[in-house]
């Protein structure tokens, strides 16, 4: 069947639009239709601006239309700005006039209830039909500030028009997402690309992200969203902007069940399990930013450009007190304080002999009288190349009458020692002066512990990008990245599942076909076998219950450990067995599996759940029958190779103990690492069938022994 379906207007005509109508255009600068006419006209949009108004010959000294259709072309990006009742009509005209975009203001669609949801689905179907884009409805619509290009009818323009840089900023909120261009320029944060999405109807944060991310004049992206309704985009986007190195800093909110039941009814948009978002940005090299003043001060650092691969940090500081805090925020934040050489710290207490030169290195407050100080201790520290980032503590005495030049200047004789490692100051100054101190290179924040935070985030990135340098964006059919194949190894085909309740016993033939190893087993169906096998495998076996329903073996007595004899495992047959049918006479019981005992490893746990944004997610974590009580795990999005699974296992307290602790261990990560990998394989393969599969215990042995899975549960 030949595919008649329109081709889809990219995202160029939206912001670097040649041609603009204004549809609802009002002459009263202060109405939504007329902001957008006076904001292109005030920032000196190059482009046409075509006012549509049929009660009016001009609207703000233009030339008016009685509608789209009068129009002399085809705008690039038509702004609808008319009461909803006429949108639908209004954006079909817009189809028929050839408009390449139209961004909707008007509100009363899907978040309103179902009527809303039918009026807007109407917007959605007019997209697809005619391959014209639609932003919205319900947003706050967009900016290109290089162009001056302003469709949008944010009064925070009232503040003053953004100064064109290499940020972009992408928010399913818009008044949220105004709310943070304005901040973004108070804090020197020069936004380029500017868009809101609102409800979603067509365009997306996802795809915009995706969009942002091949632009060659965007180098960090600020992302906020309440929903996400496409995994792949998502994943792709993100991937894109981590393969050229540009920084997302994505807030995600609808963390708390209240939140996510806010999103519901604020834009009609069903907000995934955070630990599983969390995982996700964690895994794709995202920043999830908690609040306003986190998602700011990481796109200021990262605007700057420099991302250390190592976590190796310098704290320099005029008071002892501070420097403390500033470690202690730093092992906090998963920095690595450690101290600086003998010969640096020789140098240094030469300089300045009551000085403290470990790490932090308190220069005291000498150093402002004799200024040589500051470049002379700040030089050493970067000479000595053992630390890839520095934070230096100077307060307002950096700004001080007659101290920011010449402070300034010894700040940047250093700098320049070692250019391409960060500096990152702590200063309490004016606007004018904090931009004397950008300007050398130099990201300033008030707090010394947000500039801390400021670094790890910034090292998060620079570990991130080096971590995956060469890895494919998207997979041969444009899905999303499947590390799984990374290399030329590729992992082994998912046998079929069958239909109806999945044993224990096929469950875990499933998963050693997949390449997950298991416990060898045999299944007995009398207790004349169960003793047989006991006998064969001549060591103490475990004996459980084997029916396909049965999912809590231990809750119906179906469970008998350290069987020694075959006597012992005959008459476990028989308890077992009659535990579970005088639990339930109508269970359907296979039998019972015997497995030898395993000892002398770390019980974990694997798991898949389906989840209803990310699909298949694996789970790892402490395992056990206290796994719900110590809630120590992590999430990957599957698939996932398997050095992505390194980094999920050291997420954890369990993968901890596996390096080794108190003279046990270390255990065999390799082995787990790699069936955690098959595993996320297993569940991409079957994602669409698996509502949940579990892996517990999963007994990681000693290093070289590998690794076995006792247990398995998989439900369909």
């Amino acid at each position: 069947m030949t595919n008649t379906a329109p081709a889809r207007h990219s995202l160029e005509a939206l912001l670097r639009p040649a041609s603009v109508a204004v549809i609802g255009a009002s002459n009263d600068p202060t109405r939504i239709g007329g902001r957008p006419v006076r904001y292109l006209r005030a920032a000196g949009y190059a482009g046409r601006v075509y006012p549509v108004n049929p009660r009016h010959a001009q609207v703000q000294g233009l030339p008016a239309f009685g509608s789209i259709a009068e129009v002399p072309e085809a705008p690039d990006l038509a702004i609808v700005a008319v009461p909803a009742p006429s949108v639908v009509e209004t954006v079909e005209a817009c189809a028929a006039r050839g408009v390449r975009v139209a961004v909707v203001f008007s509100a009363g669609f899907a978040e309103m209830g179902a009527a809303g949801r039918r009026q807007q689905d109407r917007l959605g179907a007019i997209a697809a039909a005619t391959g014209m884009r639609v932003v919205g409805p319900n947003c706050l619509g967009v900016y290109n500030s290089e162009l001056g290009s302003y469709a949008t009818f944010s009064t925070t323009l009232e503040d003053g028009y953004p100064t064109p840089g290499r940020v972009a900023l992408v928010s399913q909120s818009g008044a949220y997402g105004s709310h943070l261009s304005l901040l973004a320029r108070k804090r020197n944060i020069d936004i380029r690309y500017w868009v809101t999405t609102g409800n979603e109807v067509d365009v997306s944060v996802p795809e915009v992200l995706g969009w942002l991310a091949e632009q060659e004049d965007v180098a960090v992206i600020m992302a906020h969203a309440e929903g996400i309704t496409d995994r792949d985009a998502l994943l792709r986007a993100l991937a894109t902007a981590r393969s050229r190195g540009k920084p997302v800093v994505f807030q995600k909110v609808g963390v708390t069940e209240i939140g996510a039941q806010a999103a519901r009814s604020h834009t009609a948009s069903l907000a995934g399990a955070d630990p599983v978002y969390e995982a996700a940005f964690r895994q794709f090299g995202a920043y999830r930013a908690r609040d306003t003043d986190e998602m700011l001060d990481i796109a200021y650092a990262a605007r700057f450009g420099q991302f250390p691969e190592s976590p190796r940090v310098a704290l320099v500081s005029i008071s002892g007190g501070v420097g403390v805090q500033m470690a202690d925020a730093a092992v906090g934040f998963g920095l690595d304080v450690a101290p600086l050489g003998e010969a640096a710290q020789a140098r240094l207490k030469s300089a300045l002999p009551y000085a403290s030169p470990r790490n932090p290195v308190d220069i005291t407050a000498q150093a402002f009288n004799q200024i040589d100080l500051i470049g002379d201790n700040l030089g050493i520290v970067f000479e000595e190349k053992q630390h890839d980032a520095v934070v230096a503590f100077f307060t307002y005495v950096a700004a001080a009458d007659g101290m920011v030049e010449p402070v300034r200047r010894a700040i940047e004789a250093a700098h320049a020692r070692r250019p391409e490692c960060p500096l990152v100051l702590s200063i309490v100054a004016p606007p004018e002066v904090v931009r004397q101190y950008e300007a050398v290179g130099c990201p300033v924040f008030e707090d010394p512990t947000r500039a801390v935070r400021a670094v790890a985030a910034l090292h998060r990135f620079g570990r991130s990008f080096a971590e995956n340098a060469g890895r494919p964006v998207v997979g041969p059919g444009g899905e999303p990245p499947t590390p799984t194949t990374r290399g030329s190894e590729l992992l082994p085909a998912a046998a079929p599942l069958p239909d109806g309740p999945v044993s224990e016993r096929t469950a875990k033939r499933l998963l050693a076909a997949a390449g997950v190893p298991v416990v060898e087993e045999e299944l007995a169906r009398t207790a004349e076998e169960a003793g047989r096998v006991a006998a064969a495998f001549g060591k103490p076996v475990a004996i459980k219950l084997c029916a396909p329903a049965a999912l809590h073996k231990t809750e119906l007595g179906g469970v008998a450990l350290d069987v020694a004899t075959p006597a012992a495992a005959r008459d476990a047959y028989e308890a077992i067995t009659a535990r579970a049918r005088a639990a339930d006479p109508a269970l359907e019981i296979e039998g019972v599996l015997v497995a030898p005992m395993v000892s002398g490893g770390v019980e974990t746990i694997l798991g898949v759940r389906r989840d209803p944004t990310f699909g298949p997610v694996v789970m790892f974590g402490l395992g056990g029958t206290l796994v719900e009580v110590m809630e120590d795990v992590s999430f990957r999005v599957a698939p996932f190779d398997e050095a992505e699974a390194r980094r999920m296992i050291a997420e954890t307290r369990v993968g901890r103990v596996l390096q080794g602790v108190r003279g046990r261990g270390p255990y065999d990560v390799a082995a787990l690492a790699a069936a955690l990998a098959r595993l996320s394989a297993f569940a991409a393969a079957h994602g669409a069938r698996i509502d949940s599969a579990e892996v517990n215990p999963f007994v990681v042995l000693p290093a070289g022994r590998g690794a076995v899975a006792l247990d398995a549960v998989i439900l369909t």
